[in-house]
């Protein structure tokens, strides 16, 4: 059985080392649990944090030897996650209730990423 390939778009600067490390679908679930906050990554987890328990000890410190390279806070990246979750299936309704944003705002980051990747 072939599944459709999804095709999703290209993340923002400030996103990359976070798909360099975790790969596009974790995160997308890693931004929407700490997107906004200050987060401190350890070298050496612990076992007992609630980054570790999402993503995994192997990746905490994978982050951590990345950690000159992302930011101070977590992006919320709205505009990108918006339109990764409509490449995973989501409804609108749905992606505006996890991204926290109104319906019409969802529609607004997907026309953009849409002209984005129309655009030769």
């Amino acid at each position: 059985m072939n599944l459709p390939v999804r095709s999703f778009p290209k993340p923002p600067a400030q996103v990359e080392p976070y798909v360099a490390v975790l790969g596009i679908d974790l995160t997308v679930e890693f931004l929407l649990k700490f997107g906004g906050a200050e987060l401190y990554v350890p070298e050496n987890p612990k076992g007992s944090g609630r980054l570790e328990a999402l993503i995994g000890a192997g990746k905490v410190q994978a982050l951590a030897k990345r950690d000159y390279l992302l930011p101070r806070r977590v992006p919320l990246a709205n505009p990108w996650l918006s339109a990764c979750l409509h490449a995973m299936g989501y409804p609108v309704a749905e992606i505006a209730r996890k991204v926290r944003a109104s319906e019409s705002t969802v529609r607004t980051h997907l026309q953009r990423y849409s002209a984005r990747s129309s655009t030769p």
